[in-house]
Order: structure tokens, then sequence, then C-alpha cells
């Protein structure tokens, strides 16, 4: 596993390699698009689907970018999060997850917090390699499944968010990470929100912060 330190300054590791969207794709102008209208600092705005776009690829342009922020985020608190600091994968006290994938691991197994978040990640980039499920090239059409397969990577990619805020938070602050965390989240909650991605009850672990964070942009 990578650590994200070297003499005391962030370097530009991650926990697992980025996947880059090529540059002068449709999809790499999406991102670019989707970047600048961050910057405005409307995030309600920020996750509408631009208009003339393609709804599966603007969720697939935005679940490449999720995955790439949540993996430098756990990428920098990989030293707090241990076998033994992290024996199960919890958001806090009522709530543990069991990984199953379906194909290789077809029957939910109990594992550590660091050893569910190397399958999860693992998983999350074996989809997003695939041209079937995530096509590159302009012209090629998405699958039919393509809508369910972005809400379990999405439903799955929360669950990292509610592991580091239950029991990494303090790490954050002391790193100096909050801002980007809570700004990466509240991206997240408003894109699933724009686009009802992931069912409400998946996301009772951090319903409070959830609240908190919207309420202004109501």
């Amino acid at each position: 596993m990578s650590t994200v330190f070297s003499n005391g300054s962030r370097s530009s590791k991650t926990f697992k390699p980025k996947k880059n969207i090529p540059e002068g794709s449709h999809q790499y102008e999406l991102l670019k698009h989707a970047e600048a209208t961050l910057g405005s600092g409307n995030l309600r705005m920020a996750v509408m689907l631009p208009e003339g776009e393609d709804l599966n690829e603007w969720v697939a342009v935005n679940t490449v970018d999720f995955f790439n922020q949540i993996n430098m985020l756990y990428g920098t608190i990989t030293d707090f999060c241990t076998e033994e600091s992290c024996p199960v994968m919890s958001a806090g006290p009522k709530y543990e997850y069991h990984w199953a994938d379906g194909t290789n691991i077809k029957k939910p197994i109990k594992c550590s917090a660091p050893k569910y978040i190397d399958y999860l990640m693992t998983w999350v980039q074996d989809q997003l390699d695939d041209e079937t499920l995530f096509p590159s090239k302009i012209g090629v059409p998405f699958p039919k499944n393509f809508m369910s397969v972005a809400k379990t990577i999405l439903k799955r990619l929360f669950r990292v968010y509610a592991h580091i805020y239950h029991q990494h938070f303090d790490p954050v602050i002391q790193l100096q990470e909050e801002a980007h965390l809570n700004t990466s989240f509240k991206h997240f909650i408003f894109f699933v929100q724009e686009f009802n991605l992931i069912d409400r009850r998946e996301l009772a672990p951090l319903q409070e912060l959830i609240e908190k964070l919207t309420s202004k942009d109501r």
C-alpha cells in the first residue's frame, strides 16, 4: 500500500493508480466542463447535466472523478487505517460492511477496513477499465446495465467516505485535509442526489453530516 508522505510533505502518490480520461476525448471535455463549473463554487449547478449531453456519459465522467478523489483522500490516511486499528470495515458502531463482488467472492466476507477498501478500489478500477462498461471512444454505446453498475460503484465509494469520517476524522484534521474531504464529499452527495443514484438507506451512516452540508444550499 502506498503512503503519501515523503519528508513530511504530501507526495503525488495515491492508494491505487489514478484513472486518467484520455485527453482530446469528449469525456475529457466534459471533465474540463465539470472542473470549470465547480470553480464557480455553486455545487448544485456544477452537478447538473450539461445541456445536450448524454446522462450515461456524464455519470461515467463523474464516477471516474470521484474514484480519483477518494483514492487520493484515502491515500492520505493509509498510515492510520491498519489491520490493528480497523479490524472490521465499519462506519461507526452501528454499521459494518462485509465484502463480496459477486464473481471472485460470492459470499460476503468479514475483513479489516484496509483489506475491504483494497478489494473495493481494485473492483472499481476493474469496472472503470472495462471498455464494454465504460467506453472511452466516441460512438461506442454504453451497455444497458451501465446505470446499475454505476450505482453499485457509487454506493461502495460512499462507504470509504463513511469509514474516513467515522474512524479517521482526527488524522484528517491533523493533516489539514478537512476542507478537502468536506468539499469532495459535498460534491459527491449533490451528484448522487441530483440523479438519485444511492438509496437513502445506504446513506444513513452519514445522514446528519449530509443534512448539515446540504442545508445551506437548498
